[in-house]
């Protein structure tokens, strides 16, 4: 799907608020309420738009150690890969999980209760013999950014 200046003005839009009123983003877009909300719905089918979140304020909810980890497998083949990566999408405080090229092959973003309950989950791991031959745990002392919104002027500045 090729996007123009108004689909990008949309996504900017949803992104900041996602619970924007269906005027406020006409507005926003320069588009009338109908046209701007069947746009919306074609971005929605596209696979563009994939879901509408609350970002939360998790400190404020409860303490959470959040640990950034490396991932080396012993072997690489595709069915080691596919493997590791199922069981790593069932578990919840794996919060994020990227295959990347490089010294490792995966980089996990985990949140726990503590340091304990992320030691008994790394465990885990290693007891299901998933080919984990090593890992190197980041504990993340202080957030200094975290942004969930996409930097879509940078990345595509001609066209917005």
């Amino acid at each position: 799907m090729k996007l123009d200046a108004i689909d990008l003005r949309i996504l900017e839009a949803i992104q900041k608020d996602g619970r924007i009123t269906k005027l406020a983003l006409a507005e926003k877009a320069g588009l009338s309420p109908t046209p701007c909300w069947l746009r919306l719905r074609k971005l929605e089918k596209a696979g563009i738009v994939t879901g509408y979140h609350a970002r939360l304020a998790m400190r404020r909810v409860t303490p959470v150690t959040s640990v950034l980890t490396e991932i080396t497998l012993g072997n690489h083949r595709q069915t080691d890969f596919e493997r590791f990566e199922r069981v790593v999408a069932s578990i919840p405080e794996i919060v994020a999980c990227w295959s990347v090229g490089g010294g490792v092959d995966y980089i996990l973003k985990i949140m726990t209760a503590d340091v304990d309950a992320y030691q008994r989950l790394i465990d885990s791991l290693l007891d299901r013999e998933l080919g984990i031959d090593r890992y190197f745990t980041y504990i993340v002392t202080k957030t200094v950014k975290e942004e969930t919104l996409l930097p879509l002027t940078s990345l595509l500045p001609d066209t917005l």
